[in-house]
């Protein structure tokens, strides 16, 4: 099988590896497609990558994997969605904007809701595979445990907070959490790591890095990466970002501030002062743990890492049964959108 790996964001690449891992294994040929803008944020140096849609043209690949949402209808192959990430809430997420045949799914609430929307528009699939970027975290998995063993025995510490907050001014708990981030630090028994988003505010970057500084069991990482942070940590600290979602499935407790979700399976905070308290009830008792099971069953019930071996037999077997589509129909409007966003003879 030839297989492009369509990325239009950096966020895709932690998506996508655990794809290009299986196709290099089975001995299966790939290119990658990055935007201008993740040329110097490309991480696999050595394999084959262009920003050329002229090239993937003349490549003629069998499947388009892509966890944006757009992707050019005329090129050939088999266009399959496998998502950027988990929170089913958002705007957008059930959208269907016809430009894929294929959608694999992370678990049973994703599969429901576009099996719904499957049947009202007939001209796409929709196969549960569980999501290829959750399969990282069972590697290293042990030596991670390791590394984090040996901080808190560093600090003398019995557990590892984790504070990451979203970036967007409007929903971040940068600045309101900060005071109760700090009195956290002054308990000998955590250790903190603090991860910002790469677009986070400076003046919150520089001030949380003065708090690393004054503070030897809090670490503030800089790293662009979150897995290695969510394995070690013992509980999240957030508000309205993403990676709740991600990290529920490690079965881990989370604490919010302000989160606006309408499904909220973990504790919320509302009002100022109450961190402190809440980061030891949940680490001593875990009163949330029935309803994050419930989430885990629901919205990833995988745990064994081989998402990113199902997706890809998955779509070899949808090959095999109904061959390589040569282009997908559009509308004029959806045609005249791609033909903004790419440039066939680039």
């Amino acid at each position: 099988m030839k297989a492009v790996l369509f990325c239009q964001n950096a966020y895709a690449f932690e998506i996508m590896k655990p794809i290009m891992k299986v196709l290099k294994e089975e001995g299966d040929d790939f290119l990658w497609y990055i935007r201008p803008k993740l040329q110097e944020l490309f991480p696999f140096e050595g394999f084959p990558v262009t920003q050329s849609i002229a090239e993937i043209e003349a490549y003629k690949p069998d499947a388009i994997i892509c966890p944006g949402n757009e992707v050019p209808h005329y090129l050939r192959g088999l266009k399959v969605q496998i998502f950027h990430g988990l929170a089913g809430e958002k705007k957008g997420h059930f959208h269907i904007r016809h430009y894929f045949d294929l959608y694999l799914t992370q678990g049973p609430y994703f599969t429901r809701g576009f099996n719904k929307l499957k049947e009202r528009f007939k001209n796409f699939e929709v196969i549960e595979t569980g999501w290829s970027k959750l399969d990282a975290y069972t590697e290293n998995e042990e030596a991670i445990l390791s590394e984090k063993k040996q901080l808190l025995a560093k600090h003398s510490a019995k557990q590892l907070l984790l504070y990451a907050p979203t970036f967007s001014p409007s929903l971040t708990s940068a600045e309101v959490l900060f005071p109760e981030i700090e009195a956290l630090a002054k308990n000998n028994d955590y250790v903190i790591h603090i991860k910002f988003h790469d677009l986070m505010d400076a003046a919150f970057i520089k001030k949380y890095k003065n708090l690393a500084e004054i503070y030897q069991n809090v670490y503030f990482k800089e790293e662009r990466g979150i897995i290695k942070q969510f394995v070690m940590a013992d509980l999240l600290i957030s508000d309205t970002s993403s990676v709740i979602y991600e990290f529920l499935l490690l079965d881990i407790p989370v604490i919010t501030f302000g989160n606006i979700s309408g499904n909220i399976r973990w504790q919320n905070l509302t009002e100022k002062g109450k961190l402190v308290e809440a980061v030891q009830q949940n680490l001593s008792k875990d009163p949330f743990a029935e309803q994050r099971a419930e989430v885990i069953a629901e919205y990833h019930p995988y745990s064994d890492g081989k998402s990113a071996e199902r997706m890809v037999a998955t779509i070899k077997q949808y090959i095999s049964d109904h061959g390589v589509p040569e282009k997908r129909r559009l509308s004029l409007f959806r045609k005249y959108k791609i033909n903004k966003l790419f440039d066939r003879k680039s």
